[in-house]
């Protein structure tokens, strides 16, 4: 009896041990954990620092969507990138009147593949140190690096960093940015 208890607490052990293992693999994000097993808007939701991205989300009817199968590629810009933005363009896109105008702008930091940044790094040098972008808002943006970061330049020739990359989702990957992404005029 003795040893089948302890084969039994060994098993356990080796399993929460996997289980803390695949967990550690995905960073926090906003001082929560992102789980690979849950959706784009499952994991966001959670994340203290994307509750601007959470509300426009919300606003622009995009929840399901994102809640959707993919796979996508989100370039995630927190609190502090859309309050970098001119004072009030926030509350001006989230106003009902807007809802196109912010559906482009989301839907811009949107890829439809599931890119980690170790892909995103081979496209950029197979293309030799920049590439093309095309979001599923219809916008071009231009992926490059500088060691280990990943950049993204916007329409309008503003670059963002990836400050947290390779989220791991279940319907793709988030990379948390620094700047909002912003179609050409």
């Amino acid at each position: 009896m003795k040893f089948t208890t302890l084969k039994t607490s060994v098993a356990a052990l080796i399993v929460a041990a996997s289980a803390s293992t695949a967990f550690a693999m995905n960073p926090e994000v906003g001082g929560a954990p992102m789980f690979a097993e849950k959706n784009i808007i499952e994991n966001a939701v959670n994340s203290k620092d994307h509750t601007t991205l959470v509300a426009a989300v919300k606003a622009a009817g995009l929840v399901e969507t994102l809640s959707g199968e993919g796979p996508f590629t989100v370039f995630a810009p927190t609190n502090d990138a859309f309050a970098a933005l001119p004072e009030g363009t926030v509350e001006t896109l989230l106003k009902p009147e807007n809802k196109d105008q912010l559906t482009k702008i989301l839907t811009c930091h949107v890829v439809a593949a599931d890119a980690m940044s170790k892909d995103i790094s081979k496209m950029v040098d197979d293309d030799g140190g920049a590439h093309p972008v095309k979001t599923v808002g219809g916008c071009e943006f231009t992926a490059k690096y500088e060691g280990d970061k990943i950049m993204i330049e916007d329409g309008q020739g503003n670059v963002a960093n990836v400050t947290i990359a390779d989220v791991d989702q279940s319907n793709g990957v988030i990379h948390v940015i620094d700047k909002v992404l912003l179609p050409a005029n």
